[in-house]
């Protein structure tokens, strides 16, 4: 089983999502106090202590499934990826999948098309691979957010609030090398 069952005494069942943000909350807890990232849990491993790896930059990111391809992306390829974003409360952000789209992101690499955690864990990554990664504020969204400021001044709403650390679930599909 994926998930642990917890039990609402309303239903006696859990939703995906809520399941999803347990799971995603104790990861934090995990990495916050840096204890055992050996016992951390991802959603997409069942009763298994996964690898953890950390980029030159600082994001860290474990291997949910891995690819069989030998190919890796190099700077100036053309990458085509599938994400799921999330908050840290297991909220999601942003998808390439959702509900009656099924889109990829394609992008190339090295241009600062997404933010630089993306960019950095994508370079780690195998065609095939699907990892989970851990993006901290600075290689994020950073102090500014994605917030819709008001008009007349006042706080505005945010998407995603400044400082906050973001978890990506990542599949590398393709990699091209762009034409010369």
């Amino acid at each position: 089983m994926l998930f642990s069952k917890e039990t609402d005494k309303a239903t006696d069942t859990m939703t995906r999502k809520e399941m999803l943000q347990n799971t995603l909350q104790t990861s934090f807890t995990a990495i916050t106090s840096l204890t055992t990232l050996s016992t951390l849990t991802m959603p997409s491993i069942a009763n298994a202590a996964p690898e953890i790896f950390t980029t030159e930059r600082g994001v860290k990111y474990a291997i949910t499934k891995k690819g069989s391809s030998g190919q890796q992306p190099k700077l100036g390829d053309i990458i085509v990826i599938d994400y799921t974003g999330y908050l840290s409360n297991g909220q999601i952000f942003d998808a390439t999948h959702s509900v009656g789209k099924n889109n990829n992101l394609a992008f190339k690499l090295g241009d600062r098309a997404v933010i630089p955690g993306l960019e950095d864990v994508v370079s780690n990554m195998y065609v095939g691979d699907t990892v989970q990664a851990i993006i901290p504020p600075e290689l994020g969204y950073g102090k500014k957010g994605v917030c819709i400021e008001k008009e007349e001044g006042g706080e505005g709403e945010c998407l995603i609030k400044p400082d906050s650390t973001l978890v990506y679930d990542v599949f590398l599909k393709k990699v091209s090398i762009p034409p010369p």
